[in-house]
């Protein structure tokens, strides 16, 4: 028994020693009896912390007399040891307890069917691109890709557009910082890049991004793709140009379909051409889409100016080549049937999921 009083405190072994089993029962049945960790943790902190209640009962060993100090302080290590080895116990039972019933809950049936993968799909615009190449890889032609901020000398000047020539009308040009750098206007600047890189014979395909300031509706748009084509050679012709763009025709909108040249104006090349297919629409009979003529333009042509081929460090002495360049979106417009070009750009689900 332990009796403490302002002035005085007395200290009884048989009452010392009762308290420390009794604290040892009730610590084990706590163990026993604890829902969770958690409140084993907190119990285990109310009896043996360093504040705790097993403490406060051991203060009293230092009031016994000095021959009765190491009988208690054995009986102390004892119900220390027995307490301890009860909330291990406890806390390892709660453990397996806790463990088994989370990966209960967590429990995967490995033969239910797997969920569904959506698999996304190229743009449509990427995969035209991609069409085209494939189409004109067949021929030899390589893809090169050029940068899409060009300066002015390689956009204009070495493509036979110096700054007064009115052609430069044509484009509404987006200037980075005037009048060096722009973003370009056209893929043709990659003719100039690929002469001066690469010895003819040469079959380069050049696609990319341009830019222009025009107002967007359902024909135009500021930011756009092109594919330019250009072959260099010995002997090459007018009638090779026909030829190549026929087979493309074909592979792309069907085997016979129908084509012409007609005369077009482009400054970096002398002749120039359009090149017209036969109405994907109407057949050819004349319909709104064709304007009533029975043809539809998918492309520009021509042979590559003498000027631009002596900027381009080729001897046009020597050899001749021709060039072409087509809108992707204009490729994929007829393709697919999309009349407004817009809808490349919204990034709405319900128009590209149409594509897969």
């Amino acid at each position: 028994m332990i009796r403490r009083a302002a002035s005085e405190e007395i200290v009884d072994l048989a009452g010392l020693t009762r308290e420390l089993h009794a604290l040892r029962d009730e610590a084990v049945a706590a163990a026993r009896s604890a829902a969770s960790t958690s409140e084993l943790e907190e119990l285990e902190v109310t009896l043996l912390g360093k504040k705790g209640r097993l403490t406060v009962v051991l203060r009293g060993i230092g009031a016994l007399p000095a021959e009765d100090r190491p009988r208690v302080g054995a009986i102390a290590n004892e119900v220390q040891a027995a307490m301890r080895a009860a909330f291990a116990d406890g806390a390892a039972t709660l453990r397996a307890r806790e463990l088994g019933e989370r990966l209960g809950a967590e429990a995967v049936d490995v033969t239910t069917p797997a969920r569904p993968v959506r698999r996304g799909t190229l743009h449509p615009v990427v995969e035209t691109a991609n069409r085209i190449a494939a189409i004109f890889g067949q021929f030899g032609f390589q893809v090169y890709e050029g940068p899409e901020v060009e300066d002015d000398t390689t956009n204009f000047r070495m493509l036979n557009i110096p700054p007064d020539h009115p052609a430069r009308d044509l484009w509404d040009t987006l200037y980075v910082d005037v009048p060096d750098h722009l973003l370009r206007t056209h893929t043709s600047p990659g003719q100039i890049r690929v002469m001066q890189s690469a010895r003819p014979p040469i079959r380069a395909l050049l696609p990319g991004r341009c830019f222009r300031y025009e107002a967007v509706d359902a024909s135009h748009a500021s930011e756009f793709f092109q594919v330019e084509g250009l072959m260099i050679d010995q002997g090459t012709t007018l009638g090779d140009l026909k030829g190549l763009l026929d087979q493309f025709a074909q592979a792309m909108y069907g085997a016979g379909r129908r084509t012409r040249f007609r005369p077009g104006y482009y400054p970096f090349t002398e002749p120039s051409v359009a090149f017209d297919v036969e109405c994907l629409v109407c057949g050819g009979s004349g319909c709104p889409a064709c304007s009533r003529t029975g043809w539809m333009t998918i492309l520009g042509a021509g042979m590559v100016h003498p000027v631009v081929l002596q900027y381009g460090g080729i001897d046009p002495e020597r050899y001749q080549g021709f060039a072409f360049g087509m809108g992707v979106e204009r490729i994929a417009n007829l393709r697919y049937g999309v009349g407004d070009l817009r809808l490349y750009m919204e990034n709405d689900l319900r128009f590209l999921e149409q594509f897969r």
